[in-house]
């Protein structure tokens, strides 16, 4: 008879990870999970795995808030070789085209403002990204194209950071659904020369930003040390990514209430919108909306509290 397997730990929290090249989103969740040894797990949007960078990860009772981390906005700083152009956007793909370079940093500055701001962008076919159920990658690696249709995003900061040679390397601040690989085809398009993403690093997502992450060689050093316990500090609080949001705080009364699904009246409550909700010991329980007749009424609650 085999072994029992051990009993998973119910650990709720947020770690921002530093997730290394060649790793796919689902597997850095998944060996955090087991060095956590954690019961529940869930990812924050994928990042692809020839892209490494921040990339917060939810355990536990967090992972019923990630959809919030989902849509926050991002940063990247990426390196675009340009006069080469790929059929995937990036060093994976098969070259299609090779054309000179003949770029100035001047040249780049003048068409900075042009990818600034609300924008439209096609989605590529080497993307997550569903037609019929299919995503596109899979049609794409069939040779197949379909019709996508363009969808908006917002550049909010494009800056420069170098441009040796072919190597152009720029610093980006998006909203969600941003493909970076499209922003660096279609600026290299207008430059005349082509390119491909041969670089690519998240740097922030939401409030989160490479100086909280945890590398992989980390966690791993300290569970070699302590097992699943010895990590348990770097977990941030479930409420972690909605520290912008107002908070609400409930009496003993109306958080019993409350937590058994009905709305209630919280005076000085926001006039609207999403609201984290604490208890009357100050302790994080979920969150709310405030409801047209400015009631609190809950969204998402945390397990066994009050």
């Amino acid at each position: 008879m085999s072994a029992p397997r051990s009993k998973r730990r119910d650990i709720d929290g947020v770690l921002i990870f530093d997730k290394p090249l060649g790793m796919t989103s689902n597997a850095a969740l998944q060996k955090v999970r087991w060095l956590f040894n954690a019961a529940k797990g869930g990812h924050t949007g994928s990042l692809d795995p020839l892209a490494s960078g921040v990339l917060p990860l939810c355990l536990g009772e967090a992972t019923k808030f990630s959809q919030y981390l989902l849509d926050a906005d991002k940063a990247y700083i990426t390196e675009a070789r340009l006069g080469m152009t790929t059929t995937t956007g990036d060093a994976e793909g098969d070259v299609l085209q090779t054309r000179p370079v003949n770029v100035t940093l001047a040249d780049v500055e003048a068409l900075l403002p042009q990818f600034t701001g609300p924008i439209e962008q096609i989605p590529p076919m080497y993307s997550a990204l569903k037609h019929e159920g299919q995503p596109l990658y899979k049609l794409a690696r069939a040779g197949e194209t379909v019709e996508r249709k363009a969808r908006s995003v917002t550049i909010s900061k494009l800056k420069i950071l170098s441009l040796e040679g072919d190597r152009l390397r720029l610093e980006v601040h998006c909203t969600k659904g941003t493909y970076i690989r499209t922003l660096v085809e279609d600026l290299a398009e207008a430059l005349g020369c082509g390119a491909h993403v041969s670089e690519l690093r998240r740097i922030q997502a939401g409030p989160f930003d490479l100086s909280q992450s945890v590398t992989l060689e980390t966690l791993e050093a300290l569970h070699a040390e302590g097992g699943h316990e010895a990590l348990d500090h770097l977990l941030l609080p479930s409420d972690s990514g909605l520290e912008d949001w107002p908070s609400v705080e409930l009496t003993e009364q109306t958080a019993y209430y409350l937590n058994h699904g009905q709305a209630v009246m919280v005076p000085d409550s926001p006039a609207f919108g999403m609201v984290r909700l604490r208890d009357h010991t100050g302790q994080f329980i979920g969150i709310g909306e405030i409801t047209d007749d400015a009631r609190v009424a809950p969204k998402r609650l945390m397990r066994f509290n009050g």
